[in-house]
């Protein structure tokens, strides 16, 4: 009776993680993603920065993918609705760096856990992404974002700062690509975008310095040993690749 009892779980699991990639990537009405602010340090800057957050702050994403995805024939005017809740009080579960299959599975849970708690039961097909803010003169550097497609979660690390909004949207939409199923585009080992996924333009003439940045490579090369991060969604293009991955056009 146990086993049975478990694999009635472990199937129900598997059915919803499939409805919820089925229903995320059809393209046939807006995905809404839920924004979750959460202040991630103490200071004031922080916390006056998330106090001043509003839908405009967020916008940008939701252009950005309509421009995309209007430019790889998805037909549906607005893919993707971005939706600001109040902020959180409560930090996600930590990911530990380097972590092994099984220590990543149980982070996974604890995670997909602390969701449902914070946030509620929602329908199947919404992203949640939980943005944790810090103040960049007391945190230069922050832990690397997260975007989770077996439960539509994403952990984005952000900086409090106006000035870094661009750069914070982009991150954002890289790991919202990650919950649908889109890869990165870059080298494990140094950070280079890869040839010819990882590229603006590959066939760009000539190739270098390339005008814009492939969301899922997050760089733009400006010469072939070379990359900087865009400081916004108008220096990005989502690729060949990564559309495909998405389901783009369906």
């Amino acid at each position: 009776m146990r086993v049975l009892v478990l694999l009635c779980v472990l199937l129900f699991v598997a059915l919803q993680t499939w409805e919820s990639r089925y229903q995320s990537t059809r393209w046939r009405y807006p995905l809404v993603v839920v924004i979750y602010p959460i202040a991630a340090d103490a200071s004031a800057v922080t916390q006056r920065y998330v106090a001043a957050l509003d839908a405009a702050r967020i916008a940008p994403i939701d252009r950005f993918f309509a421009r995309e995805a209007h430019r790889h024939g998805v037909a549906e005017r607005d893919p993707v609705e971005t939706r600001l809740r109040a902020a959180l009080t409560q930090r996600p579960p930590v990911y530990a760096a380097g972590s092994g299959t099984l220590a990543t599975v149980l982070w996974s849970l604890r995670l997909r856990y602390w969701a449902w708690r914070v946030s509620g039961a929602v329908f199947p097909a919404y992203v949640r992404m939980f943005v944790l803010y810090v103040d960049p003169a007391l945190t230069p550097t922050v832990p690397h974002s997260l975007g989770i497609e077996k439960g539509l979660l994403g952990v984005v690390y952000a900086f409090a700062s106006p000035a870094m909004d661009g750069a914070n949207d982009v991150i954002i939409a890289h790991e919202l690509m990650h919950t649908l199923g889109a890869t990165d585009k870059y080298a494990a080992g140094d950070d280079a975008p890869q040839f010819p996924d990882g590229y603006g333009d590959p066939r760009q003439v000539p190739l270098f310095p390339q005008r814009m940045a492939e969301l899922m490579a997050g760089r733009r090369l400006v010469a072939p040993d070379r990359w900087v991060q865009p400081v916004s969604l108008d220096q990005v293009v989502i690729g060949p690749a990564s559309a495909r991955e998405i389901r783009w056009p369906r």
